[in-house]
């Protein structure tokens, strides 16, 4: 049941509620089906909706970092502890194990969620730090983390560039960065999740005209 309501587009989350009894019970529609998330927090959708979170924080106290059929990942503001949040039957991971996995530093770090050639979900956490960029890898089904490598002798590690968070279309996760300070600077990150390798794309040229 985890791994087949998350991959279901919000319009058949109510043929999926026909299924049984037990996902009946388990699908909260009105949750799932009017909940409005913004990327500070969750907030009310009316007067009669609100999205109960499963840990003991101030929803101001929710960052939400990625988002993919139907699971989020969320770091809690006063520990930093990183999980994934599943909205459709109400549960929640905490993939933190240790101070070097799982902990997620604002101005410094970048997540995406994505699933692999093995129809998986993951989350890719990179890390940036003095001199490096330390990219790693969370499994839901193993609930392990692994390495991966990254680009050899790229400078991305510096505060001077500012990542976005990951965008997952095909069988990529897409990254875009920027130097604040340099006009233009702009290139995009792309991690193949079968092979497990990154590479560059310039960004695409935007012209400065008025109207265009």
């Amino acid at each position: 049941m985890s791994e087949i309501l998350p991959r279901l587009p919000a319009k058949c989350v109510g043929r999926a509620k026909k299924v049984c009894k037990e996902w009946l019970s388990c699908i909260p529609s009105k949750e799932f089906e009017s909940c409005f998330i913004r990327s500070t927090g969750v907030d009310l959708v009316d007067e009669k909706t609100m999205i109960t979170l499963p840990f003991h924080v101030r929803p101001s106290d929710v960052w939400i970092l990625s988002s993919l059929n139907g699971l989020l990942c969320v770091c809690l503001r006063n520990t930093f502890e990183m999980l994934i949040w599943n909205l459709l039957i109400r549960s929640c991971i905490n993939i933190s194990d240790s101070k070097s996995y799982g902990f997620f530093k604002i101005y410094s770090d970048a997540v995406g969620l994505y699933i692999d050639s093995s129809n998986e979900y993951r989350v890719l956490h990179i890390k940036r730090g003095r001199f490096t960029v330390d990219v790693m890898a969370y499994s839901r089904r193993t609930t392990h983390w692994k390495r991966i490598q990254f680009l050899q002798k790229r400078h991305y590690h510096t505060n001077g560039y500012v990542w976005s968070g990951g965008t997952f279309c095909e069988d990529s996760l897409y990254f875009t960065i920027f130097q604040f300070w340099s006009t233009g600077d702009i290139v995009i990150i792309r991690f193949d999740v079968n092979t497990e390798t990154f590479s560059e794309i310039g960004f695409p040229y935007v012209s400065n005209v008025m109207g265009l």
